[in-house]
């Protein structure tokens, strides 16, 4: 299957609320395009879309708590490389302890569907921490906060969001 990009300005019905508002505040060029929503999930969509793995990135929703305060934050790295949850999330964060946050927790927070969680349109007040990895690539597919589609946008993009902090995340 073919993707066919377009402005996401232009086809705002094909992203969760909350990233349709934050495309339109962004207008920095970024592009979505519909997908089988059976293949939201990173693997499958790149074997089906030939995408490569080091062109997509993923977004992955911590919990962070310390002292009975919980603080949600996102991390954005390659679908080739893993987020250091217990290391350099948890000591940035700082926070005792961090964890994936619980998919219906994250779903509920994010207004966004599990599997098309982006950090374009998060709340305002969650640090996004961006991979040196992903900032530095031209152009990365992410979610678009619906399983029925994918954006393309540059690296320079998501580390200019606001709340957006570039880290070496990855392992």
């Amino acid at each position: 299957m073919t993707l066919h990009w377009t402005p996401a300005t232009e086809r705002t019905d094909l992203l969760a609320e909350p990233v349709a508002r934050a495309v339109t505040a962004l207008d920095t060029g970024v592009e979505v395009a519909g997908i089988d929503p059976e293949l939201a999930d990173t693997a499958a969509f790149c074997e089906r879309y030939g995408v490569a793995l080091d062109e997509s990135a993923n977004c992955v929703v911590v919990a962070a708590k310390r002292g009975g305060e919980t603080r949600y934050a996102a991390c954005m790295v390659l679908a080739t490389m893993r987020v250091d949850v217990n290391g350099v999330v948890r000591s940035h964060l700082d926070a005792r302890k961090a964890s994936f946050a619980p998919m219906a927790q994250a779903v509920e927070l994010t207004g966004m569907e599990y599997g098309g969680i982006t950090p374009i349109g998060l709340p305002a007040d969650w640090p996004v921490l961006v991979d040196t990895h992903v900032a530095g690539h031209s152009r990365v597919v992410i979610g678009s906060g619906v399983r029925r589609s994918k954006l393309a946008v540059s690296g320079a993009t998501l580390a200019g969001l606001k709340g957006a902090e570039v880290l070496a995340l990855a392992t």
